[in-house]
């Protein structure tokens, strides 16, 4: 996606979050428990699972729900296993898409991802078949209201990030997933709040996409693909117009 297109999505989603919210705290709740479980359920010695709080207190998820979460993860309350898989594939006009899932039970979002691609007019693909058009980053958008260029490019370059891009009423910090914490973590110590931070899938080339119908087919696909429970997060890399994007 385009610096202006990610912003544009990122202000949509918002802009629905009180319906989605739902969903929203389920997948905060599952990468609360694989952090947790992964490094442990103490924040002052596990900084993922700081950035992780952080971001499911700024998403306004219960404290006892975020408590829950993170003892499912260390055994201290009986929970589901769960796997992180990654689906590769293509929505029209030739848009590559890759789809994050956390789930306890493969074969169930196997079937759901593929039936969406189907019914949105899109392809499932093999692994790997679209790994020479994203790179794996960690990734910061930040709106330009919370920050100045100097302060953030004083605090994220020290910190490791190899990136930063001014769109004028946001920036985009890049880094390498290994300097992803310690990126986040000293935002978090300069009070500067992200609007979205992840492990994202940043596209190596963009697919315009100027047609008002596939335009509208990508978003389709890709929005149902959203709601999917089983799904974390999707990845595309159409450029559109921000005046396509329906406001």
């Amino acid at each position: 996606m385009s610096g202006h297109s990610k912003w544009a999505t990122i202000k949509r989603h918002k802009a629905a979050v009180d319906s989605k919210r739902g969903k929203i705290f389920s997948v905060m709740s599952k990468e609360l428990t694989i952090v947790a479980r992964d490094g442990g359920g103490d924040p002052e010695f596990n900084a993922r699972l700081r950035m992780v709080i952080a971001k499911a207190k700024q998403a306004n998820m219960p404290a006892d729900n975020i408590d829950k979460a993170i003892k499912k993860g260390t055994g201290e309350l009986p929970g589901v296993s769960y796997e992180e898989l990654v689906y590769e594939g293509y929505a029209p006009g030739g848009v590559g898409v890759i789809v994050e899932v956390t789930t306890d039970n493969k074969n169930r979002s196997a079937s759901e991802v593929r039936s969406t691609f189907t019914k949105n007019n899109g392809n499932l693909a093999g692994p790997g078949a679209l790994a020479f058009n994203f790179q794996r980053k960690g990734q910061f958008i930040i709106s330009s209201d919370k920050t100045d260029e100097d302060t953030l490019m004083e605090v994220a370059l020290e910190a490791g990030a190899e990136d930063i891009a001014n769109n004028d009423d946001h920036f985009e910090v890049t880094c390498e997933i290994a300097d992803y914490v310690a990126v986040g973590t000293a935002l978090q110590e300069k009070g500067i709040e992200a609007d979205s931070s992840e492990m994202a899938y940043i596209p190596n080339n963009l697919v315009a996409v100027t047609d008002p119908d596939v335009v509208k087919q990508v978003l389709r696909l890709t929005e149902t693909l959203d709601e999917l429970d089983d799904v974390k997060a999707v990845w595309a890399n159409y450029d559109i117009d921000e005046s396509l994007l329906g406001g």
